[in-house]
């Protein structure tokens, strides 16, 4: 059970800082872009590897509701602790962009796609480590990889839909939902396979 006088729930760290047009929003007052400040970024990377609420530097950037129940036990829910993980990524990620890193809509197996297609890394060998990561047996495995390729986002400029990264990590923490999330990449990743069919047609099977 949640606390009942909690305020209304925060927007996520990153579309705080994202316009709907996929451009940085803008500081109503300054008009100026509300790019996430370095310092802010630094304080996420430093949860990579971590456990929820052991990087102090991240508390800030916490939105969740405390879940009252959970914390009597010194336990947090498993909504906090995507939260905290899609953070980390996020800090990863968004470091050293011109442009927002989040973009709501672009999916994880979609991002994906794009980085196959960006020419900048073997497709073998992305293949293999997207199948490392669908094929991932617990959370901490399944951040390790996730580390891994969001690094590789951040080097060809590619967003992804971090709402969405989120709510996949969430799922992960229940074994009976990770086919569901594992489907969904597919259909995003595995685009490319109708797109190369359709280049071996030729005229006459058209």
């Amino acid at each position: 059970m949640t606390t009942e006088h909690t305020t209304a729930k925060r927007r996520r760290y990153w579309d705080e800082h994202t316009a709907l047009d996929h451009t940085w929003r803008l500081d109503h007052r300054t008009k100026q872009p509300l790019r996430p400040p370095g310092e802010d970024l630094a304080a996420m990377r430093s949860g990579l590897g971590r456990p929820v609420m052991d990087s102090p530097k991240m508390w800030p950037f916490y939105s969740c509701e405390v879940d009252d129940d959970l914390a009597r036990h010194d336990e947090v829910s498993d909504e906090q602790k995507a939260e905290h993980a899609a953070l980390a990524l996020y800090g990863l990620h968004q470091q050293s962009q011109s442009s927002p890193m989040h973009r709501r809509g672009v999916k994880l197996g979609e991002a994906l796609l794009a980085l196959r297609r960006s020419g900048k890394f073997s497709e073998d060998a992305l293949d293999t480590r997207v199948a490392q990561l669908a094929g991932a047996t617990s959370v901490s495995s399944l951040l390790v990889h996730l580390r891994g390729l969001t690094t590789q986002l951040r080097t060809v400029g590619q967003p992804l839909d971090y709402n969405h990264l989120m709510a996949d990590i969430q799922a992960w923490h229940h074994a009976d939902r990770r086919p569901q999330v594992r489907l969904k990449w597919a259909i995003g990743y595995q685009a490319w396979k109708d797109n190369d069919k359709d280049k071996d047609k030729g005229p006459a099977d058209s």
